[in-house]
């Protein structure tokens, strides 16, 4: 008798393993994947740095870089964004973030172009406060 129980006991608990480990959602899968193809350098992407509280109160662009790279939050807060060279090599920039400044995301969708090809677009007004002047 104990041992049928046993055998039952033993039956339902894999029974409910079994059906509880294949009930994960689709956006669950989705967003594994697309974060996996990411880390991978096959999406193009978007990263906006954001100062939320610039000087005259709007918000202001600080940097943008585009192309294939995979982004990381690092143990102390900072955004490390890891991309691949030609050859073989890597580099990997760093972006402090602070309680004003954030970033954006955009998933640009799957690339067929040079996975090594990035671009970073620095806002000018953050790094040298000057104002240009234009002489036709």
């Amino acid at each position: 008798m104990k041992k049928i129980l046993s055998l039952i006991l033993v039956v339902v608990v894999l029974v409910v393993l079994v059906v509880s480990t294949g009930c994960q959602r689709q956006a669950e899968q989705v967003s594994y994947n697309l974060s996996l193809e990411a880390d991978n350098f096959n999406v193009a992407r978007q990263l906006t740095v954001v100062n939320t509280r610039a000087e005259d109160g709007n918000a202001s662009i600080l940097f943008q870089m585009t192309g294939n790279f995979s982004i990381e939050k690092e143990t102390d807060g900072d955004l490390a964004v890891i991309g691949e060279n030609p050859g073989g090599t890597y580099y990997k920039h760093f972006v402090c973030l602070s309680r004003d400044i954030t970033y954006i995301v955009q998933d640009l969708g799957t690339t067929h172009v040079n996975k090594h090809k990035f671009e970073i677009n620095f806002n000018p007004k953050m790094i040298v406060p000057v104002q240009p002047v234009i002489v036709d």
